[in-house]
């Protein structure tokens, strides 16, 4: 599209903007396998919860991991720099609006202890899960020593964008491909949002990429930045990535939707789309077992000089169980959210993950307000 003389762009989709399209069959939900299989792991739910400090403590990765998902904590977090955070948390959810990111970016000076790193790791694989931690390219060479000794099963390195080829003139840069391929333990990266992006991250060896620039509810990049790409758009153009690596090399490199999901719907679209799982902040900070307080930020709130998230209040809607598995006792779509993908696949006839990929989509802007009026003015159901 035209923009002006001189300048032209795609159009873009985001999740509210597309609906799925139901086939010409249908499916018992109990015959649905809503599984994922990523390098050796195999999980019962496509589900990747955000390396953010308000969702994931080595508590709430250890019932994630027993509920069938996968809990990133993150290595750069409260939980590594403080031997007991939760004098922080509960300061933190506390703080008057105006005043949480300058305190934040104060409780988050305290450094990375790399002891703390190797113990919360091990707190997580004792349990008998798996072990996903998160670090920032910056970091990752620093933290690497101590990952190997608290022997991680799984690593994922996240920043707001990661790109596979960083330029420096100042300071040595993360050769990414070098690094994964002389590490014995399998990475996923990101965030793109790109096609070509998404791309060149799997030919470094990832076994998964993050696709999602500035959709997340607590992300202000877009408006700090001016930088993101609508997510429908980008999980869909990220998929197409992913089939020609696979072309390129035979190997599956495995597309995680990472940002802007709130609801079941949300999830099941994203997926349609071409994900192969997704990875949620907000609605499980909603969760009673969250260390938020009922409070959810980004990894980039307290960034001491260019903060790029809030701290935003989801209130405590239920246990991580009834936000994942349910049952709902609320009409809106915010719990029991991966019953709704398993009722998704089956009403569109889709058996497993990677067929419900295949799944028809259409553009439909009007998803969220036709025959809603009444919802809307009582602000209840989608009218919420």
């Amino acid at each position: 599209m035209e923009i002006g003389i001189g300048k032209s762009g795609r159009r873009a989709y985001g999740l509210d903007d597309i609906a799925i399209v139901p086939s010409r069959r249908t499916r018992d939900p109990e015959d649905i396998d809503m599984s994922w299989e990523i390098d050796a792991w195999r999980f019962e739910l496509p589900l990747m919860a955000s390396a953010m400090d308000g969702v994931v403590s080595p508590a709430t990765a250890i019932e994630i991991g027993r509920l069938g998902g996968l809990g990133v904590l993150n290595l750069e977090g409260l939980w590594t720099r403080y031997a007991d955070p939760e004098p922080c948390f509960e300061e933190i959810a506390s703080l008057e609006g105006d005043k949480v990111t300058a305190r934040m970016q104060q409780i988050y000076a305290e450094p990375v202890k790399p002891e703390l790193v190797v113990k919360r790791i091990r707190e997580i694989k004792d349990s008998g899960v798996i072990a996903c931690a998160s670090v920032t390219p910056q970091r990752t060479r620093a933290l690497a020593p101590s990952i190997l000794e608290a022997e991680l099963d799984l690593l994922v390195i996240q920043g707001t964008v990661v790109s596979a080829e960083h330029v420096s003139r100042t300071s040595e840069a993360l050769n990414l491909k070098r690094f994964i391929r002389e590490l014995d333990i399998p990475v996923i990266v990101g965030g793109c949002a790109s096609y070509q992006a998404a791309l060149h991250l799997m030919r470094t060896g990832a076994v998964g990429v993050l696709v999602g620039v500035g959709p997340g509810n607590a992300c202000t990049t877009r408006g700090v930045l001016g930088v993101g790409v609508p997510q429908a758009t980008a999980i869909a153009d990220a998929a197409g990535a992913r089939m020609r690596h696979l072309d390129e090399t035979g190997v599956y490199c495995h597309v995680i939707a990472d940002g802007g999901m709130s609801t079941g719907g949300d999830v099941c679209k994203a997926i349609a789309c071409g994900a192969d799982a997704v990875m949620i902040g907000s609605p499980l900070a909603a969760a009673r077992e969250a260390p938020g307080r009922g409070y959810h930020w980004g990894m980039a709130t307290f960034h001491p000089t260019l903060p790029r998230g809030t701290r935003v209040k989801t209130s405590v809607r239920g246990s991580l169980r009834e936000i994942l598995l349910g049952p709902a006792h609320e009409n809106d779509g915010r719990l029991n959210l991966f019953g709704a993908l398993r009722t998704s696949m089956a009403t569109c006839g889709y058996e497993t993950v990677k067929e419900f990929q295949k799944a028809e989509v259409m553009v439909a802007p009007a998803l969220q307000t036709e025959g809603k009026a009444l919802q809307r003015s009582q602000g209840v159901g989608m009218g919420r």
